[in-house]
């Protein structure tokens, strides 16, 4: 009799009857390539990415390291193992045809592409790539290459006037605030948080087409900046896929704050799922102080 109880316990319980609950399936974890090569700061934040994303749980992250020189050529990735791909602080060489072609096939057919900081800076010459990241900074970008996207009086400002592309202030901590509340990414974010020694960048030029912004910064004329309020997250449509951009994560500091890591895991798991399960951490930075990880 006790063995014929404990059947229906089971079966019911596996039934959803109410008896007991079966613990929840986790999370199938998101596949990351991160790209890796030659960067404008140096190498001492790339490989802590990796870290930092492992150490979230929700991802499993391969690193693909650009060669240098004509072995570029060598430098085919299978994109197609993966779920999102991530640039962060890359100003590598371009790369063969043959790659870059399956790159625009795997965004395009709805793949997920983020974007960190640095990574903005390349590929100047590649329309394509400068259509999936929306703005560009420097490496001779300017209004040929579009317009300049700031926010003024809570409206989008797409300024077409003369200029070059990009400009930064001194390192040091600032203000992000929400402007896209209701997008997936900033649902249940703070209004405002505090992020830690980072370049601001202002300026950035770029078609912004299917572009929305999430978040942005006021550019202190005081502090080297614009005196203007910056886009600093941002998505982009690229046909099916999705494209998450973060002006944020300049170095080893920046990379640590919580805000920063909060809006990259969400916005990755967006880019990679077009839904954002990752939760606000207890310890997601105020509005007037900063929150940092070891």
């Amino acid at each position: 009799m006790k063995n014929v109880f404990l059947v229906v316990f089971v079966v019911t319980a596996f039934l959803g009857g109410g008896i007991a609950q079966l613990p929840a399936d986790e999370p199938v974890k998101i596949k990351t390539l991160i790209i890796d090569g030659r960067f404008y700061n140096g190498e001492e934040s790339e490989p802590a990415l990796k870290e930092i994303y492992e150490k979230s749980g929700r991802f499993t992250v391969d690193v693909a390291t650009t060669p240098g020189g004509r072995d570029i050529f060598r430098f085919k990735p299978d994109f197609s193992k993966y779920d999102v791909i991530v640039l962060k602080n890359y100003l590598g060489t371009r790369w063969p045809k043959e790659t870059e072609d399956a790159f625009e096939k795997f965004v395009r057919e709805g793949g997920g592409l983020v974007i960190v900081h640095g990574a903005n800076n390349s590929f100047h010459e590649w329309k394509e790539y400068n259509e999936m990241i929306g703005l560009g900074y420097g490496q001779g970008r300017n209004e040929k290459d579009g317009p300049y996207l700031y926010v003024k009086d809570g409206k989008v400002v797409r300024d077409t006037s003369p200029g070059s592309a990009g400009g930064h202030g001194p390192e040091m901590d600032f203000v992000v605030n929400t402007f896209k509340p209701d997008h997936p990414i900033m649902d249940g974010l703070p209004e405002a948080f505090m992020h830690s020694e980072d370049e601001l960048y202002y300026g950035l030029r770029g078609p912004a087409n299917h572009a929305t912004i999430l978040a942005t910064a006021h550019s202190k004329t005081n502090e080297g900046g614009s005196g203007k309020i910056e886009p600093i997250l941002l998505v982009i449509e690229y046909g099916k896929g999705r494209v998450f951009h973060s002006m944020l994560g300049h170095s080893d500091a920046a990379c640590k704050c919580v805000g920063f890591q909060t809006t990259l895991f969400r916005g990755t798991e967006w880019a990679a799922t077009n839904k954002v399960t990752i939760p606000c951490p207890d310890d997601y930075p105020t509005a007037d102080k900063v929150s940092v990880r070891p």
